[in-house]
């Protein structure tokens, strides 16, 4: 590690009757990038999993294993990430038996930290408050509970893996397992995220460059603020976006910044911009059944007719053709 870098802390607490492959799974795959970064680079940054209960106690899954914590969430330390994993049936029981995790939760997240939760283990991050007034999933066998203990979170029943700031939900391990695979990329770049995607091929349906939080293009560089710049970027696609505040957040006047984030990624920031846009339209194009005007808006365009221009211009089909032909790929039988 090098000697003036913090190694990127992980936190993944543990509650009676947790599904052990939920909990397992960012531990393995963060290990696993960890390891593989450090052959090309010794000096890269180091992931350091703590994994924990509220007393430092072992705790049993639910199918039976005995899952021993390397700490206990006392004394409080800031994470970098916070996992939650999925929970066996109904997560009433894990709610009453460990009420030590909210404060807790809610924290870590007021200190900076991003938030994970997988399947019910977002009942959690919702008992908590954090997701009030946020988009959520969950697994599909509880919706109609989660709908009902937590009026205030705004359910998205047809989404995988949603975002709320640093809060990521997802509805199962398969979800999880993308997810991951993006984090990995924002931590030690395309190479070994790929290397992840490789390694763990079977819990992940889409390539990692097939998340809608993800640079689909940009290569690494080192020019340190056009990276945040691209981050920031990828995160707030949705709304609107004005490239000279955006320079402005760098203390840069907005003709260096194009000139830098040019020289960097090989185009403008605003073409960045709308081609992280328009590849999410593709990809809520061919996994969802929402209309084109719902997935305009989703990606940050109001007008409809403008939207399908752009589209067509990048793609050559307009979104209606493109959805008709992908979805004749996928479902076509034999």
């Amino acid at each position: 590690m090098s000697q003036d870098q913090e190694p990127y802390r992980v936190a993944v607490i543990l509650c009676e009757e947790t599904l052990a492959t939920s909990a397992t799974l960012p531990v393995e795959i963060f290990r696993n990038a960890e390891a593989f970064a450090v052959r090309g680079d010794r000096h890269c940054r180091a992931i350091a999993v703590d994994t924990l209960t509220t007393d430092g106690a072992s705790i049993q899954s639910a199918s039976g294993f005995a899952l021993t914590p390397s700490g206990a969430i006392a004394p409080f330390r800031p994470y970098d990430l916070v996992h939650v994993p999925s929970l066996w049936r109904s997560p009433r029981r894990a709610l009453r038996r460990h009420p030590d995790y909210l404060p807790w939760l809610r924290e870590q997240h007021a200190a900076g930290a991003t938030l994970t939760a997988v399947g019910t283990g977002t009942c959690l991050l919702a008992a908590a408050g954090l997701l009030d007034g946020k988009p959520a999933t969950t697994h599909w066998h509880y919706f109609d509970q989660f709908q009902h203990d937590y009026p205030q979170v705004q359910l998205q029943r047809q989404y995988f893996t949603t975002r709320a700031g640093t809060i990521y939900c997802t509805a199962g391990v398969n979800a999880l397992a993308e997810l991951l695979a993006h984090i990995v990329y924002r931590i030690y770049g395309r190479a070994v995220a790929r290397h992840v995607e490789r390694v763990f091929f079977h819990e992940i349906r889409n390539a990692f460059e097939g998340s809608r939080y993800l640079d689909d293009a940009a290569p690494r560089h080192s020019d340190e603020d056009v990276v945040q710049a691209q981050i920031w970027l990828q995160d707030n696609f949705d709304k609107p976006v004005s490239i000279a505040e955006l320079a402005g957040r760098f203390d840069l006047s907005l003709r260096t910044f194009n000139r830098r984030f040019r020289d960097a990624v090989g185009e403008p920031p605003l073409a960045y911009l709308q081609e992280l846009r328009l590849d999410t339209a593709r990809q809520l194009l061919q996994s969802t059944n929402l209309t084109i005007a719902e997935i305009a808006q989703r990606c940050g365009y109001q007008d409809t007719a403008w939207f399908a221009r752009l589209f067509r211009r990048l793609y050559d089909v307009t979104p209606r053709e493109y959805r008709h032909t992908v979805r004749a790929k996928l479902f076509s039988p034999g």
